[in-house]
């Protein structure tokens, strides 16, 4: 069986490697250069899907790599006002082992996980493919790209995101839409002089600033074992990006209200983008303005939070899909990579079953459609309650805040 997968993503690369770990002949084809090209994040928040998927799918040594380059988990969650009055403290719970996939509760750094998951896949993963189309025989897909080449597979993935081409060729009505949340993302170096002026209860664990009609989400990475040094130790051969660490924080607001249209801050460097969250914050207490004007501007990005209709089950076929490019959904609840990495395993394990490829994919397609669309409708009442509440950025604390055990859909 030759799978291939459209989009380099956690979820995509996740899958490739599970499915090369039992054996199957599987390419990623992705449209962007290199990993690194793009801005896409920064510190990400994982739990007991993320830690069981991960588990499942990669090699021992890297999700022992994985582990160790975890950051240093919260134990307090805070809500501070502009000005650092403390407004909540809510506690973590301290029996959640971040060592134990199934009780993990961890942060992490986007890019370091995503250099984890393509380590060893270097034949497998093809750059600067952007796939434009597919047509689908009896007995497999043949994949086409905007270079005018062709490949064939026996199984396509959609792990294309939330524009995936992919999933408006299988379901072209499957809607997708704009939640009206904006988020300026940046990130700052930890050095001697930013430490001084983060707020004490930033160094218990991620913490949500409330401001007006703005607020500022704000959290720490700061990793268990510098990546480079862990990689050296657990997986000679593999390259980790040397990453120090530092505050992720993501100024968010809701359509319209960080003084700049869409179209405007859609095409704003990220020079300007710095400018507009500086602007946004300049009433308050003067070390979170130190604190931002210390970012790493060049790091600056927008985006749009977008998040995807639940569509009735269709016809399943040699072509399927997971992540954002079926279920995207807003940060709220923090299952967005959860879920992508979770669709993985589960993909994984119905497509190294034995069966029919056909009835596999209709195996995973019905559970993916089950806890998939339970957690981008969670999110959408989460953001609903929240928002509600005056300011987007309570849609953070909901986003961070360790999941209770049990939730729905499981990791096969």
């Amino acid at each position: 069986m030759r799978v291939a997968v459209a989009g380099a993503g956690l979820g995509g690369l996740c899958l490739a490697q599970g499915l090369v770990r039992d054996g199957v002949d599987v390419h990623v084809y992705e449209r962007d250069s290199g990993l690194d090209v793009r801005r896409q994040g920064y510190r990400l928040h994982l739990d007991a899907r993320a830690g069981l998927a991960l588990q499942r799918c990669l090699p021992p040594e890297l999700f022992r790599l994985f582990l160790a380059t975890t950051g240093r988990r919260s134990t307090v969650v805070t809500v501070l006002t502009a000005q650092l009055r403390v407004l909540r403290r809510m506690a973590v719970d301290p029996n959640l082992d971040p060592g134990d996939p199934a009780t993990l509760s961890t942060s992490v750094d986007r890019g370091t996980l995503r250099e984890i998951l393509a380590a060893g896949l270097d034949a497998r993963i093809h750059f600067g493919r952007e796939l434009v189309g597919y047509a689908q025989e009896a007995d497999g897909v043949t994949l086409r790209f905007a270079d005018g080449s062709t490949e064939a597979a026996d199984v396509l993935v959609g792990a294309d995101g939330v524009n995936s081409v992919v999933r408006r060729t299988l379901l072209p009505d499957a809607p997708v839409v704009d939640t009206g949340s904006r988020v300026i993302y940046g990130k700052v170096p930890l050095d001697d002089a930013a430490r001084r002026l983060i707020p004490p209860a930033m160094y218990e664990g991620f913490t949500a600033i409330i401001g007006g009609d703005v607020g500022l989400a704000a959290g720490l990475v700061e990793f268990q074992r510098a990546p480079e040094d862990a990689a050296a130790e657990i997986a000679p051969g593999i390259r980790v990006t040397s990453t120090g660490d530092y505050l992720m924080w993501g100024l968010s607001a809701g359509r319209d209200r960080l003084g700049a249209p869409d179209t405007e801050l859609a095409v704003a460097d990220p020079a300007a983008l710095h400018a507009v969250a500086c602007r946004a914050i300049r009433s308050w207490h003067p070390d979170l303005r130190a604190l931002l004007a210390r970012t790493a501007v060049d790091e600056t990005f927008f985006i749009r939070v977008r998040s995807s209709e639940r569509v009735a089950a269709w016809a399943p076929s040699r072509v399927t899909l997971l992540g954002d490019g079926i279920h995207a959904m807003s940060p709220a609840r923090g299952s967005g990579a959860n879920t992508a990495l979770m669709d993985a395993a589960n993909l994984c394990a119905a497509l190294t079953t034995g069966s029919d490829i056909i009835a596999a994919i209709a195996q995973y397609e019905e559970g993916m459609r089950d806890y998939g669309f339970a957690a981008v409708e969670a999110s959408r009442e989460a953001e609903a309650a929240y928002a509600g509440r005056g300011n987007p950025v309570w849609l953070w604390i909901v986003n961070h805040l360790p999941k209770p055990r049990g939730a729905r859909g499981s990791v096969r």
